[in-house]
């Protein structure tokens, strides 16, 4: 479909629901209930429960423990303050003719052609007024001929320079000096923008033009940028590697969809790097993208708010992109992340700068704080560990001090967490996100602080997932020891309880529980789950035009990936999965007929489900990818509040012990209880039906012979082995002559599909005999492509 010709369906703006007034006023109850709890409970903790006359070790332990237990309460009162009331600016309506040039940079160093080449075309599918004005530049960093060459091919500038000085920042420079538009659209290279994301972001610019005419450059609106969400099209690895793709949102949706929009009202949104829109003016006001910092988007968007840029920051999704998918690519961009947001922070001396608001520095140092995790993890891990471990005093309180000033605290912020975030996270998961990273940031983090940077920093791995088993068995250590000390710990507090006739030690009890847990968690997730998939799949529901050699069928789609498509019929069709079928497909925006070969098929939801491996896209390649990925995401987008603490352990240790199972059935299994007649005389009985074998319990019958359907189509059939329930499986020589007749497979079809439902039975589990004899004679393991 030529780009150009499409037209612009989807200018409108959302409309945003305010939240009423009775929430905004039960959201504020609640965090002045917390904020005041937290203030009992820490004057409570500092005057009265540090263990000072209980020698050094005790000391260090109490003052640590009530040090990260301030700042995180501040931390929390500042996230707080910002959540209790959301301001999120809709889109404005500005005339379109007034729409400006845009330049898109695509930043790339080593990621893969066929991941630019998903970026590139989702850009090129992008709506605007006049498309003329939207120009796209592949930013390349690796100097490759090839990706020049896909440029070229895509018809889109490639630019790249002598050197890589000043890396993505740099590079975003370089791109800077050679293009003039007066906004700037900066991606990565793996984040695929929805056909509709200009039409969301540049209307924010115009109103503020329109806005500025005629007032004074004091009273006019400084535009900086507009933030959407990063969101991601596949599982991330906290969502896969715990079996919770469909339980949990992204372990980010948290920070973009909430964290982020809460900092409109403060002007202190991070800028994120990519789906972002920046106005050149402004960028050109502070000198450019940052260099001297490897995170430069965190940097650059500090730099623009301290110069009074106003900067929002927006949850509609517009844009998802490809997630860490090994174990080692999250640990080298978490550590990136880390040292450079710690890095920035000294830079720019938030506190001493006279450019930031109270609330921004407030905001920075918030966003700051968030990366010493790993030290505040330790120090909670390990605080109820001296006390019942090794005998070091820790807290000096009793059991009751402890229900009055410490469970009203916790209570309330588990609660207000929870609600403040829209079901998106709780203290729990924020506790296993931390617990299983904190002994892989720890070292970076402390270095960071006292100065040691690294000069260079590698690019997250993008090239897609491994379908091979990783060992992540080393990973698991450190956690295997704080698992072996806090056992250790609950054996010495119970067996405390019972000597002593006293509760007293339970709430230590309860700490080493909870910790437990995330310990074994973070161990479930180091360890890890093997990728049976190479892409993933979206569950899409359109209509689709299954053409064979002999027939059109008209059905639709049930979900689609860049290697398959599943779609849904009422009734089981025969298929040779030897030859090769085109697939229509058609939405609102895109067509695209591809070919394919049946991989398999399955009886589901009152039809059949038949998945076909994509063999070649033929001219449909842009379309198809854009069908694939110009959409939300369909992973969660909330907690399910269904699931507790015992419901996350059963599941991991449940699916770790299950063994994996293919099924690579290519015909439709039809259960039935048919009397055929025999051409010779007598009859067989057809117990189980899959076009081309069949399944019967008669025994006095010849090893070849020839039956005749209700409907005059003829069998001829011939014997292949004995089952073992005393069956006997028989092959359907003919039908591929049967397949070259439209009319005798309609037939077949309709005789199959009546003598299902006279015999009324339920669909068998996939365990039978039948079935996995079936499966045997059918083909062998199923590969990563081909559907589980």
């Amino acid at each position: 479909m030529n780009l150009g010709e499409k037209e612009i369906v989807d200018v409108n703006p959302p409309i945003y629901q305010k939240e009423s007034k009775i929430k905004v006023y039960r959201n504020q109850l609640w965090v002045l209930l917390t904020v005041i709890l937290n203030i009992i409970y820490l004057y409570w903790r500092i005057r009265y429960t540090l263990p000072l006359e209980f020698g050094i070790v005790s000391i260090i332990i109490g003052v640590s423990l009530i040090i990260v237990e301030v700042l995180g309460a501040l931390e929390s009162i500042v996230h707080y303050y910002n959540m209790h009331k959301i301001e999120n600016p809709p889109v404005p309506d500005v005339p379109l003719e007034l729409f400006p040039d845009v330049d898109i940079f695509i930043a790339t160093y080593t990621e893969p052609m066929d991941l630019l080449y998903k970026t590139i075309n989702g850009c090129k599918h992008l709506e605007y007024p006049d498309k003329s004005k939207v120009h796209i530049y592949l930013c390349d960093d690796g100097h490759r001929p090839e990706a020049r060459e896909l440029a070229e091919s895509m018809g889109i500038h490639y630019l790249d320079r002598p050197d890589n000085k000043g890396a993505k920042a740099g590079n975003l420079n370089h791109a800077m000096s050679k293009s003039t538009s007066p906004l700037i659209l900066t991606m990565d290279a793996d984040m695929i923008p929805r056909r509709i994301l200009l039409m969301r972001l540049v209307p924010y610019f115009v109103d503020a033009w329109l806005k500025n005419e005629g007032k004074d450059e004091k009273n006019q609106i400084k535009m900086g940028f507009v933030q959407s969400p990063q969101t991601f099209y596949n599982p991330d690895l906290f969502q896969y590697f715990l079996f919770s793709e469909n339980r949990i949102p992204n372990e980010q949706d948290y920070f973009y969809k909430d964290v982020q929009v809460s900092r409109n009202r403060s002007n202190s949104v991070i800028y994120g790097g990519s789906n972002t829109l920046i106005s050149r003016d402004a960028l050109n006001d502070v000198g450019g993208f940052y260099e001297e910092a490897i995170t430069e988007d965190f940097a650059t968007g500090m730099l623009l708010q301290k110069k009074n840029y106003r900067c929002y920051a927006m949850n509609e999704e517009l844009a998802s992109g490809l997630s860490p998918t090994d174990f080692p690519s999250l640990i080298q961009q978490r550590i990136r992340w880390a040292r450079g947001c710690i890095q920035t922070g000294r830079k720019m001396h938030i506190f001493l700068s006279k450019g930031f608001s109270f609330s921004q520095k407030a905001n920075y140092w918030a966003s700051i704080w968030y990366w010493y995790a790993p030290i505040k993890r330790l120090i909670y891990i390990m605080s109820p560990i001296m006390f019942a471990t090794f005998g070091y005093m820790v807290i000096k309180t009793d059991l009751l001090s402890i229900l009055i000033f410490w469970l009203p605290m916790y209570l309330s912020s588990t609660i207000t967490l929870r609600m403040m975030s829209r079901e998106i996270r709780t203290t729990k998961w924020t506790n296993i996100y931390e617990t299983a990273m904190f002994p892989f940031l720890l070292f970076p983090v402390i270095e960071e602080f006292f100065g040691i940077s690294l000069k260079k920093f590698k690019v997250t791995r993008k090239d897609g997932v491994n379908t091979e088993q990783s060992n992540n068995l080393l990973y698991a250590l450190p956690f295997l020891l704080f698992i072996i000390l806090s056992i250790i710990g609950i054996v010495n507090i119970i067996y405390m309880i019972l000597r002593n006739g006293s509760i007293g030690p339970i709430v230590v009890l309860f700490w080493l529980l909870v910790n437990l847990f995330n310990l074994v968690m973070a161990t479930f997730f180091v360890l890890g789950r093997k990728f049976h998939r190479k892409s993933e799949r979206v569950a899409i529901s359109e209509p689709v035009v299954l053409k064979t050699e002999y027939e059109e069928i008209i059905c639709e789609t049930l979900d689609i990936s860049e290697g398959g498509i599943s779609i849904w019929m009422e009734n089981p069709i025969f298929i040779d999965e030897k030859n090769e079928i085109t697939l229509a497909i058609t939405t609102d925006h895109y067509h695209a007929e591809v070919t394919g070969k049946l991989v398999h098929v399955d009886e589901f939801k009152d039809g059949w489900k038949y998945a076909f491996q994509v063999e070649e896209y033929q001219e449909s390649k842009a379309d198809y990818m854009q069908m694939l990925y110009d959409r939300v995401h369909t992973l969660p987008k909330s907690l399910q509040s269904s699931h507790s603490t015992f419901d996350d352990l059963r599941l991991n240790i449940v699916r770790r012990m299950q063994p994996t199972i293919y099924f690579n059935r290519k015909s439709a299994r039809i259960d039935m209880d048919e009397k055929i007649p025999l051409v010779t005389g007598g009859f067989v009985t057809i117990v189980n039906f899959n076009f081309e074998y069949f399944v019967t319990n008669s025994h006095d019958i010849e090893k070849e012979f020839e039956c005749v359907l209700p409907n005059d189509v003829h069998f001829k059939c011939k014997y292949v082995k004995n089952l073992i329930n005393d069956n006997k499986l028989y092959q359907i020589v003919n039908i591929d002559e049967i397949a070259k007749n439209s009319q005798q497979m309609l037939l077949v079809t309709q005789w199959a599909q009546q003598a299902r439902k006279t015999k009324q039975v339920e669909v068998e589990p996939q365990t039978d005999d039948t079935n996995l004899l079936v499966n045997d004679i059918l083909g062998g393991v199923d590969d990563e492509n081909h559907t589980k």
